[in-house]
């Protein structure tokens, strides 16, 4: 018996390491699930990895391809950066981030690729594609076939701006790859990858890349963010002519990404004379993929426990605590300092997560704008009408809701009064005035509720000073005066808003 206990000891041990063994094999676990990758941009050499071939949502890195895809198209003469793209009604009606063109709206390939790799402007994609492809099927098509060129075997595309659906996936050695492939295939066209800031009309837009203008060297490329991903990032530095490129999947916060990035171009950075020192990982081409099911994060990412909801544009960058920004605690993960050489000279130690809480470096942003390509006092003009265009914008915002005060549901007798004495007061705009003409002119706009309101119509027609106009509380308004006759249509009415909003 005491000699079987070594035996016994030796087989439960093995058990638990096999069980162990399985459990990573199985991916990333649900929470704090994260893909990392660090190779050399020339050599494709892995640095670092960790769930690197996993299967992961893209979201908006999926524009790193759109690009690709299009500066492909444009060196081979296909189109050209002035080459002018039509906004359809498609392209208008993507979900934010997006420029919000109306349908109609010209823009060139150039400025539609700024708008879309700094503010990530989902519209732009599809104009993008639609230029290229003749739809975003067809585009779709056209990144599938050179993802398949490319050895990026574990990426599909069903979209060009990484929205979210199910068969839109990657994994951070897909995107090692197309990283490369862009750097090595279109170098020419680098710039459009770490843009700094750009400026519409009066808008200036930073680059969600954080790194952008704060850690030394950066030079691209996109960040991405969808419920489903969590926080994604493809980051390139160069530093004594050695290019590095890194790839965050799945980070909790835009901060934490950043910092992440930081310290895994830091630590390849330092290697760059003790490498023979560790034990090679191989090419980023020849990491092996794994088969399972992207992971899902969006009760993490998303759920009733944020305090404000998740999106690319994380504000998550302002230094709280003598410095230490939002999410550095999780993202730091005990490696605290980043060391700077230039000009000979060792600058203090900083933490990654206080370098991506200060501001970036002063730069002038990039001019974009509508319509086709201008120089000079042309291109000043259309800036100026793009500026304008924002301005004449406000106001009709305002107006909604300052004719929402008198709107009172509790008063329903004083309604037709209220109507006749507006335009007798001097305190009343005389674009209410002119506002309250059209609206006569559109009195079906006044009845989005369908059955509920049959009984406003009338009112509606006799009554031009209720405002059906623009908004969806403004289109409540006609039926407040319906109230007088029959006060049980007054819930309804006040509850219109609420429903809208």
């Amino acid at each position: 018996m005491h000699a079987l206990r070594p035996l016994l000891r030796k087989s439960l041990f093995n058990l638990f390491a096999a069980g162990l063994a399985c459990a990573a094999l199985l991916g990333p676990r649900a929470a704090n699930a994260e893909a990392l990758l660090l190779i050399e941009a020339d050599s494709g050499k892995v640095l670092q990895a960790e769930n690197a071939t996993i299967p992961w949502y893209p979201a908006s890195v999926t524009k790193i391809m759109t690009t690709y895809v299009t500066l492909r198209a444009v060196k081979d003469g296909r189109l050209t950066l002035d080459s002018l793209l039509t906004v359809s009604p498609t392209a208008a009606s993507q979900s934010p981030s997006k420029m919000g063109f109306p349908p109609g709206t010209q823009v060139t390939v150039d400025n539609a690729l700024k708008m879309m790799m700094v503010k990530s402007a989902n519209d732009m994609a599809v104009v993008l594609a639609e230029g290229v492809g003749g739809s975003v099927d067809g585009f779709s098509a056209i990144m599938n076939d050179t993802a398949r060129k490319l050895g990026m075997t574990q990426t599909s595309y069903v979209n060009p701006n990484g929205l979210p659906a199910d068969g839109q996936v990657t994994s951070a050695r897909d995107l090692g790859i197309l990283a490369r492939a862009f750097l090595r295939d279109l170098p020419e066209y680098e710039y459009f990858v770490h843009i700094p800031a750009i400026r519409f009309g009066k808008r200036v837009t930073g680059n969600f890349n954080k790194l952008i203008g704060r850690y030394p060297g950066a030079d691209g490329f996109k960040t991405g963010f969808i419920c489903a991903s969590g926080y994604n990032l493809v980051a390139s530095a160069t530093r004594n002519g050695r290019r590095l490129i890194a790839v965050v999947l799945g980070a909790n916060s835009g901060t934490a990404r950043a910092v992440k990035a930081a310290q895994l171009l830091e630590r390849g950075f330092a290697q760059d004379n003790l490498t023979w020192l560790r034990p090679s990982l191989g090419a980023v081409d020849n990491l092996v993929p794994v088969d399972a099911s992207p992971p899902n994060l969006r009760d993490e990412m998303c759920g009733p426990h944020r305090k404000r909801p998740a999106s690319d544009d994380d504000g998550a960058l302002i230094a709280v605590n003598g410095g230490a920004a939002s999410g550095s605690a999780s993202a730091t993960g005990g490696e605290a300092q980043i060391s700077f050489f230039t000009a000979g000279l060792q600058p203090p130690m900083m933490k990654a997560s206080e370098l991506m809480a200060s501001a970036p470096a002063a730069t002038e942003p990039v001019l974009v704008y509508t319509g086709p390509t201008r120089t000079g006092t042309a291109l000043i003009a259309a800036v100026a009408a793009d500026a304008d265009q924002q301005t004449a914008s406000k106001p009709r915002g305002k107006k909604s809701r300052v004719a929402k005060k008198p709107d009172a549901a509790d008063k329903p007798a004083e309604k037709p009064k209220d109507t006749k004495t507006a335009a007798a007061k001097p305190d009343a705009k005389p674009a209410d005035a002119k506002s309250d003409g059209k609206t006569a002119a559109k009195p079906a706009a006044a009845k989005p509720a369908g059955p509920k309101h049959a009984a406003a119509k009338p009112d509606a027609a006799a009554k031009p000073a209720a405002k059906p106009a623009a908004t969806g509380d403004q289109a409540a308004k006609p039926a407040k005066p319906k109230a007088a006759t029959n006060p049980a249509a007054t819930k309804p009415a006040a509850a219109k808003p609420a429903n809208n909003g």
